[in-house]
């Protein structure tokens, strides 16, 4: 990478709403030229399951906050069906810029591509630092690739609870003997569809698709349970 496209490099011991602050002037790619802003993640620091999605859209990208567009709208309703209260989880991106093609009359989403998701790791890194959750949820093929890998395939692998070490909880325990007593003993990860991949799914067979979403997430809840 480029000098001007390196990773990026959040402050530590300032919690989320600091990490927040920092991201908002983040330079550590290109994408915050075009973008309105910087779209960080929001929920609360108690939050035990964590949603990763690709990147912000168009609506986050003007609103500031992530998953408030369709497919954010199809999430929650999916989240209510499966049992699970949105308000209790934590819900961010790989990339916290929106990447688009301007054209007259709207901006197209353009997937971001390997040097956004490294450029941007750090910054989820530090969020699960912050967070230790218990059950991390990958939305779409990005997600997954970035924390699960390269390889991995959503149509083939999803819906199936996996234990995982969130990046940034592995660095912190660095050189400690004992875990906290308030740390959970194992994070579970789980990859399944996009909410907008639901979306872009032809009207019949929406219905289909929606209920596979809703399928994974109950096994989501089940964890929790």
């Amino acid at each position: 990478m480029s000098q001007e496209n390196s990773p990026a490099d959040p402050p530590s011991g300032v919690g989320l709403e600091g990490l927040r602050a920092a991201a908002a002037g983040c330079r550590a790619c290109e994408l915050w030229e075009p973008a309105t802003q910087t779209v960080f993640g929001e929920g609360p620091e108690t939050a035990r399951i964590v949603f990763v999605g690709e990147q912000p859209g168009d609506q986050e990208d003007r609103r500031g906050e992530p998953f408030v567009g369709p497919a954010g709208r199809l999430l929650d309703r999916a989240l209510a069906d499966a049992g699970i209260e949105r308000r209790d989880a934590y819900v961010t991106n790989a990339v916290k810029h929106f990447r688009f093609t301007p054209t007259p009359k709207r901006r197209i989403h353009q997937s971001p591509g390997a040097e956004h998701i490294r450029a941007c790791r750090p910054w989820l890194e530090a969020e699960f630092e912050v967070l230790k959750p218990e059950v991390v949820v990958c939305l779409g093929a990005t997600a997954a690739k970035a924390l699960i890998s390269p390889s991995f395939r959503i149509t083939k692998e999803r819906g199936t609870l996996m234990p995982w070490t969130p990046p940034g909880v592995a660095r912190a325990a660095v050189g400690v003997d004992e875990p906290e007593e308030d740390e959970p003993a194992q994070t579970w990860m789980l990859a399944t569809a996009h909410p907008s991949a639901v979306l872009r799914v032809p009207d019949e067979d929406r219905p289909k698709a929606y209920d596979a979403l809703v399928a994974d997430l109950r096994v989501v809840a089940g964890a929790l349970a």
